[in-house]
């Protein structure tokens, strides 16, 4: 499968969903959505607003986010990748408060022009950008510093019975993750996760 984007610095945009605190910018895949927090800084530091639900919705995340997560990994771990079964899919708000990574994710949704498409945005401490990865997308990120905290907000509950996933080096997917195959660190359950076209996939 085609390898569909890769973007690592993001233009300054004109573009009509510049407001006045961030700005939603859509990737190739137009449902997955980077977001650019306006930074207010001076001598003493920043300040930023990472969230405000009336113009998420006015930007197309109109979601009741109702479980966040925390997680810390290593270079080189890569955690995905991961989705849940409709209804109990998550859509998912996340960025990076320590550290980078990779953040991808995968097209799943039968119908779509993008199914089995990727996409993927550098999400870092420093740039302060989050990803929005809507229900229909498996999610994944390997660790491109020596520790890497990353934070999730969810439009949906945990379920284990409905997690799913997919494996990370799957050939008719092609992610370009920038982390050597034989030095990324998995989960057992990752290591063993399916193909996507052998995958329990009701989208």
């Amino acid at each position: 499968m085609e390898m569909f984007h890769l973007q690592v610095n993001l233009p300054v945009s004109n573009s009509k969903n510049l407001i006045e605190f961030m700005n939603f910018i859509p990737l190739e895949i137009p449902d997955v959505l980077v977001l650019e927090p306006k930074i207010l800084g001076d001598d003493r530091g920043y300040f930023m607003e990472s969230y405000r639900k009336n113009v998420f919705a006015e930007n197309g995340i109109d979601a009741e986010f109702v479980q966040d997560n925390m997680s810390s990994s290593s270079r080189g771990v890569l955690r995905g990748l991961h989705y849940q079964l409709a209804p109990y899919g998550q859509g998912k708000l996340v960025r990076v408060f320590r550290g980078e990574v990779l953040d991808v994710a995968v097209d799943i949704r039968k119908n779509s022009p993008y199914y089995g498409k990727w996409v993927g945005q550098i999400l870092s401490a420093e740039n302060k950008l989050s990803m929005y990865v809507p229900p229909g997308f498996a999610h994944g990120f390997c660790v491109l510093s020596d520790i890497a905290e990353f934070h999730y907000k969810c439009t949906n509950f945990y379920s284990r019975e409905h997690e799913r996933g997919i494996a990370w080096n799957d050939p008719d997917i092609g992610i370009d993750w920038p982390v050597p195959a034989d030095e990324v660190i998995l989960s057992e359950k990752d290591a063993a996760a399916p193909l996507l076209k052998n995958a329990d996939n009701n989208y």
